[in-house]
């Protein structure tokens, strides 16, 4: 009886922390180390991932005409306060080339109040991580390292996800 309880907790576990139910996540075997990771801020001010380093860190790469970004931005919004994962760090970069005008309306329509927009001006980071569209997510752990990636949207709110990041945190 002891062996079936501990072994049913260890299946749960285990299952609690899979994403491979998650298609378009990537994790890499081994982390990729990036320099001069930069980007702005809404006043223009230059902000380097270095400056995180100790933090979980979400790049999440989007644009105000892509539907599919639409889709994952509240999610995204609701993950920057998951009481579980306190030293999550989200970075929405907005690669469009977009006014600020547009991204403050698109934060305002989609009730994102949880981090700020920022922007990847001139593209350079859309060529450093090779991006194919967006949305795309980079996760970077604590050391500055790329862990993961996600191609495409998903849904931030999935338990499976969220258990699975908490061990990255």
């Amino acid at each position: 009886m002891r062996f079936l309880i501990l072994l049913i907790f260890l299946t749960n576990n285990v299952f609690a922390k899979d994403v491979s139910e998650i298609k378009n996540i990537v994790i890499h075997k081994d982390p990729k180390v990036y320099d001069n990771v930069i980007f702005l801020d809404k006043n223009d001010k230059k902000l380097n991932i270095e400056e995180f380093r100790g933090n979980l860190i979400l790049l999440n790469f989007w644009a105000t005409w892509c539907e599919p970004c639409k889709e994952e931005m509240p999610s995204l919004n609701r993950l920057q306060v998951n009481e579980n994962l306190s030293n999550l760090k989200i970075f929405a970069i907005n690669i469009s080339q977009e006014s600020k005008k547009k991204v403050d309306g698109f934060f305002k329509d989609f009730g994102i109040k949880n981090f700020d927009p920022y922007y990847d001006a001139p593209v350079t980071l859309a060529k450093t991580f090779s991006l194919r569209g967006v949305p795309t997510t980079i996760l970077i752990n604590k050391d500055g390292k790329e862990f993961s990636r996600i191609f495409g949207s998903i849904d931030f709110d999935d338990k499976n996800f969220i258990e699975w990041l908490k061990t990255y945190n």
